[in-house]
């Protein structure tokens, strides 16, 4: 029974079955606005979707279960709607800790990725199907760590962007889409308690309930708009893409390193940064809950010397920091006694282009191309509705505008384009605009 409820949380409002629950989603994919904002007051809201068409699914989590998952998923048909929730925040690194499907013919699935940690056989049984995912990228990696690896994808916030939906959540779209509200309340709890509750596991299985609906209203406008295949070149290429590569220097992302400025203190941070990691690590803990990034800031600007100096800042006294005063203070030490040539530079090595607010100084030209290209882009995403970064990214930009092809055409300008991985719906947008602004310097 699918029932929901009022935005002022008092009775349902409405129930029924299947029947009910189509007609409903029908509408919504019938009817079209040209509005990317929702057209409805607060008091107007759309219902709150609060079961499972079928029920809420039990947790597979035994081999014998996860088969007849496995024969239910293989008998559907269609597109397999998938999600997972991972416990960011609170565990170290991005597994999985539940998985979410649905399908036409064989309904919704929660598996337990923990006490099932190789689902090969549910990769198997979605073969060649599509699979639908709310922001791909996120939820990718995760999934091939359990052997879910698809071979067809539709990613639903991608197709927001390439619309030029301004707001791209899960939540927005559907109700914007599909006239229902999705709840929101545990979207960043610890997903790696057991048991879970049963109100985290109805939200989580609403996540894929109608994301194939999504799916399907979102395809229709990409093909109204002309651009489905631009989206279906863009689902490929995210599936095509190679494993990202370990970061250099992970810990100059610490949050607010700017506010230091000595090499010394460079030396602490990664110090710092590295010994939480392993700490992190071991405990299998989010880095933060050891020991946040605002300490390992304070901490090497001061430098202190000692335990009493070390507990004067007030981040060291969380928890999990308190038990190791002497892993910071010896990486402090450490940093303090190390040789000049051995301390970190003060700006990360890179292979691009330097800053952008140096170039006006020291390639005069260069900052005219790069100012001609960004218009351009711009230009070409207005006129397109969709934002500049979806078009190309902004790396690519400047580094095109830095470094220019010996010989600038359009040819070559698109070559230098796909060597950076733009696909052929942008190369065949920006090559030859970008063309004509790369030349402008030379000809003003």
């Amino acid at each position: 029974m699918l029932a929901f409820m009022s935005v002022e949380d008092g009775p349902p409002t409405a129930s029924g079955g299947h029947s009910a629950y189509r007609s409903g989603v029908a509408n919504a994919l019938n009817s079209k606005t040209d509005s990317r904002e929702p057209d409805h007051d607060d008091s107007e809201r759309a219902p709150l979707l609060r079961e499972p068409r079928e029920g809420l699914p039990e947790v597979t989590s035994d081999p014998g279960t996860l088969a007849g998952v496995i024969a239910a998923l293989g008998a559907g048909t269609g597109p397999v709607a998938v999600d997972a929730e991972r416990a960011s925040g609170y565990r170290y690194g991005q597994r999985a800790y539940l998985v979410q499907l649905r399908r036409e013919g064989s309904g919704s699935a929660l598996i337990d990725p923990i006490a099932c940690p190789d689902l090969s056989g549910v990769d198997a049984a979605i073969g060649e199907a599509e699979v639908v995912l709310h922001a791909a990228h996120q939820d990718l990696p995760c999934l091939a760590e359990v052997n879910l690896r698809p071979g067809r994808l539709f990613d639903t916030e991608l197709a927001g962007r390439l619309l030029g939906y301004q707001r791209v959540g899960l939540g927005f779209m559907v109700e914007r889409l599909l006239d229902i509200r999705l709840a929101k309340e545990h979207s960043a709890v610890d997903w790696s308690q057991r048991p879970l509750p049963e109100d985290w596991l109805r939200y989580a299985a609403l996540d894929v309930e109608i994301l194939i609906e999504l799916r399907d209203r979102l395809e229709a406008e990409l093909e109204e708009a002309g651009k489905l295949e631009w989206a279906r070149e863009e689902f490929a290429a995210i599936l095509a893409a190679p494993p990202k590569e370990p970061r250099t220097d992970p810990w100059r992302r610490t949050s607010g390193i700017h506010k230091v400025r000595k090499q010394r203190s460079l030396a602490a941070v990664r110090e710092l940064w590295y010994e939480r990691d392993r700490i992190a690590r071991e405990r299998d803990t989010s880095p933060g809950r050891v020991l946040p990034d605002a300490a390992i800031v304070e901490a090497a600007t001061t430098m202190p010397r000692d335990a009493n100096e070390l507990n004067r800042i007030r981040q060291f006294g969380i928890k999990l920091a308190r038990r190791y005063p002497a892993t910071w203070l010896k990486a402090i030490d450490r940093a303090r006694d190390m040789a000049q040539s051995e301390l970190p530079r003060p700006n990360a090595p890179g292979d691009g282009p330097p800053p952008v607010n140096r170039w006006a100084d020291r390639a005069p030209e260069a900052a005219r191309r790069l100012d001609a290209a960004k218009s351009t882009v711009a230009r070409i995403a207005e006129e397109i509705t969709m934002p500049t970064e979806n078009l190309l990214l902004p790396d690519t930009v400047r580094r095109l505008a830095w470094t220019p092809p010996e010989t600038v055409d359009p040819d070559s300008v698109g070559a230098f384009l796909r060597s950076r991985g733009a696909r052929n719906w942008q190369v065949g947008l920006t090559a030859e605009p970008l063309t004509k602004a790369l030349r402008v310097p030379e000809e003003g």
